[in-house]
């Protein structure tokens, strides 16, 4: 964990993100005519960047240890009970999260990411997934999914066929025809297949 915190403090993009993140800072805080100020009084910039720096860089940490260790613990639990091979673990949220910030800038524990449908993260572990790598790419920003996307049914196509349904024969009746969770979408990727 600590290893991956300190790529990510160095990481180029990430700093570029934080200065762009603290200009905009400043222009909302002062109006336009901050921008200009700004770029004049590197001090004030720097200033700002350190602040903003440091609420992001303790966040990010705190809550990626709080999901991490945990995350961790089970998998390694299964694995050592032996029952990692027949359980799914599935880790994800309900959407993703925009790569930006939102919320007024002066008011940094209402800072937070909107519901970004576009792009984001789930991770799988046991039950027929192949370890030990990762499928599909977001764009540099972290905005759009850009290479070997899933979309929602390929993903429920995927996890029905890990747990041994037939996404397609798996169907109710509603109002006279009939319907499945993958409605006429859906396939499973058999790239993510152990």
């Amino acid at each position: 964990m600590d290893q991956i915190w300190e790529t990510l403090k160095t990481n180029a993009l990430v700093q570029g993100i934080l200065i762009g993140l603290a200009v905009a800072a400043l222009v909302w805080k002062s109006g336009f005519s901050a921008k200009r100020r700004a770029l004049k009084d590197n001090r004030k910039l720097e200033k700002e960047l350190r602040e903003l720096q440091g609420h992001l860089n303790t966040q990010l940490k705190i809550q990626a240890e709080d999901t991490d260790a945990p995350s961790a613990a089970l998998v390694k639990d299964l694995k050592q009970r032996g029952l990692l091979d027949d359980t799914l673990v599935i880790w994800g949220g309900e959407f993703g999260r925009t790569p930006f910030l939102q919320g007024k800038i002066a008011d940094t524990k209402q800072w937070g990411r909107d519901h970004h449908p576009y792009a984001f993260t789930v991770w799988m572990a046991g039950g027929g997934i192949k370890r030990g790598f990762s499928y599909g790419e977001s764009d540099e920003f972290g905005f759009n999914a850009v290479k070997d996307t899933v979309d929602i049914h390929d993903f429920q196509a995927t996890i029905l066929h890990l747990l041994g349904i037939d996404h397609e024969r798996f169907t109710f009746r509603f109002q006279g025809r009939q319907f499945r969770l993958t409605d006429v979408h859906g396939n499973v990727v058999k790239n993510v297949l152990a």
